[in-house]
């Protein structure tokens, strides 16, 4: 585990951009793994910046992202599809066949689960998988109690998820109760993984990850075990560390 320590959300977001964008410029990086929320936002904008003010072309480039609510269209205006495509997609220029995420309307939700593993293992896997971290501790939505070696499925979000998702809502009474997911399983396929994190907010749970015990009550403690993991994060997020960082 690599801990990057950044000043603020702004110096995040510019390291993380940075760290993607050379890796796309020496084409380490086939399959992106995506992440969606309010961490990643300044991140994004800074890597559309860097990509169109070097040209850099993306025509060999496929993204996967990590989530989907269930019950949402892919046109629905609080779907994940539309959060990459206003954040990110089409800022750039990138094939939107090649731009993957799950199907939160879909008829059988337990066969798009099925499908959208298939098609990351017909990828080749991902060779760079962006998370965030929920306060909670959970990545991707596999919360608290979730399989470490859980695949993409169908799960219930947690009272504490839904609530921090309710800010996106006009309604929060329409905040969904489920989310299509990539499991632990799926996301520790991953050859590379960048975590983020920002703000006293999620000082404890980065804590539990980088120095707690490994349970699948703390999901993301099982990063703890990866082989490349990369965690940059702010001055506020790691004030419970008590390593030399």
């Amino acid at each position: 585990m690599k801990v990057i320590k950044a000043e603020n959300y702004n110096d995040m977001s510019e390291k993380a951009a940075r760290f993607i964008f050379e890796r796309l410029v020496r084409g380490e990086v086939k399959v992106l793994g995506l992440a969606t929320g309010g961490t990643p936002v300044g991140l994004y904008k800074r890597l559309i910046k860097h990509i169109n003010d070097k040209n850099l072309s993306l025509s060999a480039l496929h993204t996967v992202n990590l989530d989907e609510y269930v019950g949402l269209s892919d046109e629905d205006p609080n779907s994940y599809h539309q959060y990459m495509e206003d954040e990110l997609f089409k800022h750039i220029q990138i094939p939107r066949s090649q731009t993957h995420l799950p199907h939160g309307d879909a008829e059988d939700s337990e066969a798009e689960c099925t499908r959208y593993e298939k098609l990351i293992k017909d990828l080749g896997g991902v060779d760079l998988q962006l998370l965030g971290i929920g306060q909670n501790g959970h990545i991707g939505f596999n919360e608290p109690g979730s399989s470490f070696s859980g695949r993409t499925a169908v799960v219930d979000l947690a009272p504490s998820t839904i609530e921090a998702n309710a800010r996106y809502f006009t309604d929060k009474n329409k905040v969904p109760r489920k989310a299509i997911t990539m499991g632990i399983g799926t996301i520790i396929e991953s050859r590379s993984i960048l975590l983020l994190a920002s703000g006293k907010d999620k000082a404890e749970a980065v804590k539990k990850m980088i120095e707690g015990e490994v349970t699948e009550q703390t999901p993301a403690t099982i990063l703890q075990n990866h082989q490349d993991l990369t965690v940059i994060a702010d001055k506020e997020a790691l004030s419970q560390i008590t390593r030399d960082i």
